[in-house]
């Protein structure tokens, strides 16, 4: 399993309730059974700071100490549950997954129910009778000890379930999954990108339409990752140029054209089932190979904040922050180019590129668009193209903050109301201008 796979499989686990909390249940269970082999083979009752009370005292501690973590477990289970509700409701389903995926949660969960079974577990070798009576002394001891330790993670996990829901702790969540995406993707290797005089040298073989063959889907769902070192594989095995026709991010339909290869007299239906498995799809998107899933996210938090039912043009604007911040990150990194060679220095694959106009355009036309009446949303808006034109001198990228800026100051004109909004608006507007002409 590669590293691509390997990803995914942790995502999925690390995206589960049951993953962590089921660790530590084997670690209790394994726990458990060391201390009472412990207590059967060392003797504890002299101690000083061990349970030294007989078996029926014993049987009452682990039942407390069992049922009250059932019901602590069962609470916050029931708190986790409103959390997922009210951060669907106010940032949207999407980020569903980024509740999922906190440790802590899990963490919590795990501690209720592996005290539980420890205590369960202990519970079953206490017997009281006249002729051998026998009571784990250290076992109980630490039951005590874990019951002590499960308050103080309930006082975390009431700290930490109030804390998670803010719409501040999440934005800043999606903005370094964004961060990191772009650590991640900028430049991404497939194969070996060619040196800078040759990018932009290769051009399709001129029989390249007639003499390609299309490789389908074999089914439906978002493309969450390209397996780069196994679709580089197959090209090198069979002597083939692929040119992708989709991108992660992407949904794919069953039968729609994943890519092209050429000479199509190379492409078998075997062939074709080995290309399918490089194209990892689910039913959902993933940051992992796209860095427009964080900036959707962002953006989905600020569409619905300036929604009428919720209007919280703070809440946008703080995703307009974060998102600038990002873009002034973002432009300080080199694109990939689109083509990518084998150790030969012969081009195999074609890759669709990601665009810094189509980030941008993901980033900031829904915000413009709903935000055409908010003098403040649009004002902070201008600002950050501002800020993000002083990251950059690229003539290609000043192009696109331009004609949103243009973008957002006609729409703004049209929906304020306000005279004295329109004037601050334009004036913002100069000041974005003269800052893209100066850089």
């Amino acid at each position: 399993m590669n590293n691509i796979r390997l990803r995914q499989f942790w995502d999925a686990l690390h995206s589960s309730y049951w993953f962590l909390p089921g660790l530590m249940v084997v670690a209790a269970i394994a726990l458990a059974f060391t201390m009472l082999t412990l207590d059967r083979t060392v003797g504890f009752e002299d101690w000083s700071l061990i349970y030294t009370g007989g078996p029926d005292g014993a049987r009452e501690v682990l039942s407390a100490i069992a049922g009250s973590m059932v019901s602590v477990a069962a609470t916050a289970f029931s708190i986790t549950i409103v959390a997922l509700q009210l951060a669907a409701a106010n940032f949207g389903p999407r980020l569903l997954r980024n509740f999922m995926q906190d440790t802590g949660n899990q963490i919590v969960l795990g501690t209720f129910i592996a005290t539980f079974i420890y205590c369960l577990l202990v519970l079953r070798t206490i017997y009281g009778e006249d002729y051998n009576p026998f009571v784990p002394h250290l076992s109980v001891t630490f039951s005590i000890v874990l019951a002590v330790l499960s308050i103080g993670v309930l006082i975390y996990f009431i700290h930490h379930a109030s804390t998670i829901i803010q719409a501040s702790y999440v934005i800043k969540s999606v903005s370094q999954d964004f961060h990191q995406a772009i650590d991640r993707l900028f430049p991404e290797r497939i194969g070996i990108s060619p040196p800078p005089e040759e990018e932009h040298r290769e051009s399709l073989p001129e029989n390249f339409a007639n003499q390609s063959s299309p490789i389908a889907a074999s089914r439906n769902g978002y493309l969450q990752a390209i397996d780069a070192e196994k679709l580089m594989k197959i090209a090198c095995k069979h002597n083939l140029l692929l040119y992708i026709k989709t991108r992660p991010g992407k949904f794919v339909i069953e039968d729609s054209i994943l890519l092209m290869a050429y000479p199509s007299k190379r492409v078998n239906h075997k062939l074709s089932k080995e290309i399918n498995k490089a194209f990892i799809l689910n039913r959902e998107r993933t940051e992992h190979q796209d860095v427009e899933f964080p900036v959707n996210q962002l953006v989905e938090i600020a569409v619905r904040a300036l929604s009428p039912g919720i209007n919280d043009p703070f809440t946008a604007i703080r995703c307009i922050d974060r998102l600038g911040a990002g873009f002034c990150y973002l432009v300080q990194r080199k694109f990939p180019s689109p083509y990518r060679y084998d150790r030969d220095r012969q081009l195999r694959i074609i890759a669709e590129p990601v665009t810094f106009e189509s980030i941008v355009d993901a980033a900031f036309n829904p915000i413009r668009q709903y935000s055409r009446s908010d003098a403040s949303v649009s004002i902070r808006l201008l600002e950050a193209i501002a800020h993000i034109a002083d990251y950059t001198i690229n003539p290609e990228y000043l192009t696109v903050l331009r004609r949103h800026a243009d973008m957002i100051a006609r729409g703004a004109q049209e929906g304020l109301p306000e005279p004295q909004d329109r004037q601050d608006l334009q004036q913002r507007y100069h000041n974005v201008i003269a800052a893209l002409e100066v850089v």
